[in-house]
């Protein structure tokens, strides 16, 4: 088992794939103290801290195998003002330094696909030109959730960097099989409270989900987004105005259009119902909203896992440069 540190952990999606690829976490680190909560109460066992990770030494990890992390994204949001490095919430400069100082083996950092846009293509540059210093080289890619089994669509903006010999090992995934659909996924959450109309509901709402969205602490409350993605939440049979507190109950109309409760969310997001989120249900939406679905960094973990450990070939060097040239520039 090889071991990692993860920042801006959130509710754990990331870090919960990563512990399935196989990584150790020696540190599981993160500011909100909803999500952090939600990290002990369902991994006692993580070293789990509360904190602004601008303050972190990467020195005390020196020589961990994993440097991970999903730094925040509004500065490359769409829905936001997409002010890059201007925004003081972009974090990727404190990841940066957090890799110069502990040195691990590996580098996985994800984010909104905004950041692949040509808006960013100078950012994106400046990121590897750090990296390569480090002695890493750098792949890029945006990953779709419903190419591995999520029922919504939630592109993601990854990064890995691996020094030179597993970088020559290392794939991006490939997609896991058929799509997954919402309806089958949470069918029996909706027909949990007697529901009459699950099993018509689960007919209509088969097919992929637009992205959920968590806000932020200046936002009013729990929903499913800004009007378009209502609209398509609504083409699956689904209230995205709000998040319901419970399923729908025996006498809620054949035909309606019930909302979501923050388990389907999880659910929807690749979370076992096993997972608990702690925190009233604006919080705990957050957390759902915002998470790196588990089942994309558990694919993207056992393919960074067989490059460290030399458990995959050897790319041919024309094959390895072509594909840094496509992604990481």
């Amino acid at each position: 088992m090889l071991s990692s540190i993860e920042i801006c952990a959130g509710a754990g999606g990331q870090a919960l794939g990563l512990e399935r690829a196989g990584f150790d976490h020696a540190l599981v680190a993160e500011i909100d103290a909803a999500a952090a909560s939600t990290l002990r109460t369902n991994r006692p066992l993580w070293d789990v801290r509360t904190l602004d990770v601008r303050g972190l030494s990467g020195r005390d990890f020196r020589g961990v195998d994993l440097f991970a992390g999903g730094v925040p994204c509004p500065p490359f949001s769409i829905a936001g003002k997409q002010l890059g490095s201007d925004d003081e919430r972009d974090l990727f400069p404190t990841a940066l330094r957090l890799v110069e100082e502990a040195r691990p083996r590996a580098v996985l950092l994800e984010n909104v696909p905004g950041l692949a846009s040509a808006r960013f293509a100078d950012y994106r540059r400046n990121l590897c030109v750090r990296l390569v210093s480090m002695g890493y080289e750098v792949h890029m890619q945006v990953l779709n959730a419903s190419h591995f089994g999520v029922p919504q669509l939630r592109p993601r903006f990854v990064l890995v960097a691996l020094r030179p010999v597993a970088s020559r090992r290392f794939r991006w995934p490939s997609p896991t099989g058929a799509a997954v659909f919402v309806g089958p996924t949470i069918g029996d959450l909706m027909a949990s409270n007697g529901w009459r109309g699950a099993t018509r509901w689960v007919q209509r709402a088969a097919g992929i989900a637009p992205t959920l969205v968590g806000g932020s602490k200046k936002h009013g409350g729990p929903d499913l987004g800004p009007t378009r993605s209502r609209l398509a939440w609504l083409g699956l049979g689904v209230d995205g105005r709000g998040v319901a507190d419970s399923a729908p109950a025996s006498e809620f109309a054949i035909d309606g259009n019930p909302r979501l409760t923050v388990r389907m969310g999880a659910r929807i997001q690749g979370f076992p119902d096993t997972w608990q989120l702690v925190g009233k249900k604006t919080a705990s939406w957050r957390q759902v909203g915002n998470a790196f679905p588990p089942p994309v960094a558990h694919a993207v973990g056992v393919q960074i896992m067989n490059a460290v450990l030399g458990l995959a070939d050897v790319l041919e060097p024309e094959q390895t440069a072509l594909e840094l040239t496509l992604v990481a520039v």
